[in-house]
């Protein structure tokens, strides 16, 4: 093979892998060029909540499927509205059916956008990388499951960015699958169980906002469990100064 036949099939393969990242880039761009945020408020869900709850109820199925897909597609596409669409699910069916919905729908999302990131850039990025990333990454890579349980638990960092450093820091599908699916679950409770009452607040003419969820003491509860995901970490490091 020629030097610039081998650099054609270089440049096809790097295109192959940068797709779905173009792919999700442009559905997010698409999404504001069309208005789309215009629906994803509480407003919207207030507007329409008759129209909704109906299609619940004529076709649970159909509407929990299209749901599960629109939720999949707000993750993977990074679009803003995840609380939105987490308390709808609550709103719309219950708080456990609701729960379970966005548990298995966000791990899904959140692991398109981890494999996406990673074949496109991850391994390009760990090849360039410098001594001081070099030894995060190797740090992460040996506690990743305890880590990746703590970054889920308490919302310090945006949901998109946890699903994108772990791409790029060289964590495997399986501990990222597995850290996501568990690691969502408390925060997943306590939203379709608020959103399993915002019929009452809309009924009441109040007005809601999902920064006020988080309270001291649900936030004290996530950061307690948190701290228990990260004494497997303490008790290595305990152990390995014990064996000096």
């Amino acid at each position: 093979m020629s030097i610039e036949q081998n650099q054609k099939k270089k440049a096809g393969l790097s295109w192959q892998r940068m797709l779905p990242l173009v792919v999700l880039a442009a559905g997010l761009a698409a999404f504001f060029a069309f208005g789309l945020d215009e629906y994803l408020n509480f407003g919207a869900l207030r507007q329409n909540r008759v129209w909704l709850l109906q299609q619940v109820e004529e076709s649970a199925v159909l509407a929990a499927l299209a749901y599960i897909g629109l939720y999949i597609a707000v993750v993977a596409f990074s679009l803003p509205g995840g609380a939105v669409m987490t308390i709808a699910g609550g709103f719309l069916f219950g708080q456990w059916l609701g729960a379970a919905y966005v548990i298995f729908a966000a791990t899904v999302g959140a692991t398109v956008l981890f494999v996406a990131a990673r074949t496109a850039l991850g391994d390009a990025l760990r090849s360039k990388a410098g001594p001081f990333l070099k030894k995060m990454e190797a740090g992460f890579q040996e506690n990743a499951l305890s880590y990746l349980l703590v970054l889920r638990l308490v919302p310090v960092f945006p949901f998109f960015i946890v699903n994108l450093v772990p791409a790029f820091l060289g964590v495997s599908l399986k501990v990222f699958f597995v850290a996501t699916f568990v690691g969502i679950i408390p925060g997943s409770f306590v939203y379709a169980t608020v959103g399993a009452g915002l019929g009452s607040i809309f009924d009441a003419g109040g007005t809601f906002s999902a920064s006020n969820i988080l309270t001291p003491e649900i936030l004290t509860s996530l950061i307690g469990l948190a701290i228990l995901a990260l004494l497997p970490i303490a008790y290595k490091k305990f152990r390995a100064r014990r064996g000096r």
